[in-house]
């Protein structure tokens, strides 16, 4: 899910014909050219990633690792009937192996789908985390850059 988002997100920087300066207009105040435009929105970029120290053009990259995926509901039933059977068998003989793996297949599953249930709130959290720190180095950046071409004469939005 997080991929997809990322994905999402690279996808819509590349396809912005000004990465740089994708989600802004600039507008020139005082009659400058488009080359002198180019050539401003150019400078205030690397000003704006040397300032910020983040590069718009750069491909979104996570800043904490993804939580590990530990869930796995057909292994933990399986653990779980395995583990049953043993004790059953050991507390009533052949018996209770059978039921015991029943008992413990269906508490397999009730964890496995408990610890699944937590692995997913972890890896939303973690998403979340990813664009709230993807946006807040944007709007860094973007604040740079609007700076910067304000200086040269431009009204950034």
């Amino acid at each position: 899910m997080a991929w997809r988002s990322l994905l999402m997100l690279i996808t819509a920087v590349l396809l912005s014909s000004t990465a740089y300066a994708a989600d802004l207009f600039v507008y020139p105040n005082g009659g400058q050219s488009q080359d002198q435009q180019q050539k401003d929105e150019y400078e205030c970029y690397q000003f704006a990633r040397t300032n910020s120290g983040f590069d718009p053009m750069k491909a979104p990259t996570a800043t904490a690792p993804k939580p590990a995926d530990t869930t796995s509901t057909g292994k933990t039933t399986l653990r779980g009937a395995g583990l049953g059977a043993v004790v059953g068998a050991i507390a009533d003989g052949s018996d209770g192996a059978g039921k015991g793996a029943a008992i413990g297949a269906a508490s397999g599953l009730l964890f496995g789908g408990a610890r699944s249930r937590d692995n997913r709130e972890q890896q939303q959290q973690w998403e979340a985390q990813q664009q709230q720190q993807y946006q807040a180095n944007r709007n860094n950046y973007n604040r740079a850059f609007a700076a910067c071409m304000e200086g040269r004469n431009y009204t950034v939005r």
